[in-house]
């Protein structure tokens, strides 16, 4: 698939013909036909070396020129098409400068790039043969499928040397998103590296002295709970919190999928596992983490995402218990937080809306929010929870606001 320009990627694309150019991919991919998964697998760097001749050699016999980075590109569109992910591969790269890689039931490739706001869509689209093996690459190592049985599949893209740090993936059968044809395919890509503090300061997300402030809270065994749309960096932020947790300290991380990065010795990761459709394997979710978790001698506790009210429940006693954590939460400012979390709770375990609201009061100290704001994204507030109701309700007080330039002293005494 031919790309354009993509942020950080470089350089454009030479005079080469779409024809010319697939014309070359098909002749040079014909000689790796018959490579083994072992190879088709193993040190690309070498399957690349190995077709660069073979394109110089089709460039050499047809007099067709063009320059080395884009020789360069065709040989490594070649060893990607060879190893299944085909159009995908450069868009998994960890240089590729995205956030998050979608496939149409048109056949539309769109991509998002780092700190951007909206997708936009690349000039051409992959064969159906090519999208269909794409798919089948990324699920086969799972041993899963997607098929009008199974229509809709959750899976992850394991770190990998040059590829991205990790990756969520949702794939849906035409079956049932309905268009050309093509597979509905969503890949949100993980940081491939710890996010430290200083790059939320690069990335103006919010002052140093705000960022150090909240690190430092992190270091005094504050219960923070980071909340924000979607895409809105929640997790991005949470992994630079973490900073301030010691190093000597025994985390127990908990997640869905693993996309949290940690810089610590000391960490053992629990990742939450669905049914599989037509398997008697039963899943492990977050809540069961979570209890799992709490026998295993946690200093610290963190939480991904949580998505249901038995997530929460669950970790709310354990910080109730005085374990600090840190979590991440989607909603759009701390009473909506609140809502919604009184709505799970009752939802999925039953909890009515004053035991969540005292559960939450005693449960979580600060609320940080992200968001976008003038185009990025950005820290739009930070509140320091209320341990008592009032009227019935879970207070704040704002420690910060986008324009202050320092974060306000919190109230709260924590024992470490």
């Amino acid at each position: 698939m031919t790309l354009t320009n993509l942020g950080g990627w470089g350089a454009s694309l030479p005079a080469l013909s779409i024809d010319d150019r697939t014309r070359i991919l098909d002749e040079v991919s014909s000689q790796f036909q018959g490579l083994s998964l072992t190879e088709m697998r193993g040190d690309r760097e070498k399957l690349v070396a190995r077709a660069l001749p073979l394109v110089n050699a089709y460039l050499s016999r047809t007099g067709l020129q063009t320059t080395a980075d884009e020789i360069n590109t065709i040989a490594r569109e070649v060893i990607a098409r060879v190893g299944g992910l085909g159009f995908l591969e450069p868009l998994l790269r960890t240089d590729s400068g995205l956030s998050e890689v979608t496939l149409t039931p048109q056949g539309d490739v769109w991509i998002l790039k780092k700190g951007a706001p909206s997708f936009e869509i690349l000039p051409s689209k992959p064969s159906m043969t090519e999208a269909w093996r794409a798919v089948e690459t990324l699920l086969a190592p799972l041993g899963r499928a997607v098929t009008e049985a199974a229509p809709s599949v959750d899976a992850k893209i394991p770190r990998q040397d040059g590829l991205a740090g990790g990756a969520r993936v949702k794939i849906i059968h035409p079956v049932v998103a309905p268009g050309l044809g093509y597979p509905s395919v969503n890949i949100r890509l993980f940081e491939p590296k710890p996010v430290p503090p200083e790059r939320m300061i690069e990335w103006g997300v919010a002052p140093k002295p705000v960022i150090d402030g909240l690190v430092d809270l992190v270091s005094k065994a504050l219960r923070i709970l980071v909340i924000g749309g979607t895409a809105s960096g929640k997790t991005t932020l949470l992994s630079a919190l973490c900073y301030g947790i010691p190093k000597e300290a025994r985390v127990v991380k908990i997640e869905d999928p693993e996309e949290i990065w940690l810089d610590h010795p000391h960490v053992v990761t629990l990742e939450a596992r669905p049914m599989q459709v037509g398997s008697s394997i039963v899943p492990y979710t977050l809540a069961s983490a979570v209890d799992d978790a709490m026998r295993m001698s946690p200093k610290w506790l963190i939480v991904g995402e949580m998505r249901r009210g038995d997530a929460a429940a669950a970790l709310f006693r354990a910080q109730m218990s005085d374990h600090p954590g840190l979590s991440t939460f989607h909603a759009e400012g701390p009473e909506a937080a609140v809502m919604r979390l009184n709505l799970l709770l009752y939802a999925d375990v039953g909890i009515r809306a004053e035991s969540a609201k005292e559960m939450f009061a005693q449960a979580i100290d600060l609320i940080v929010q992200v968001g976008w704001l003038n185009g990025k994204r950005a820290m739009l507030g930070v509140w320091e929870v209320d341990k008592a109701l009032k009227a019935g309700n879970v207070q704040f007080q704002q420690l910060y606001a986008p324009g202050d330039m320092d974060l306000k002293s919190v109230s709260l005494e924590r024992r470490l």
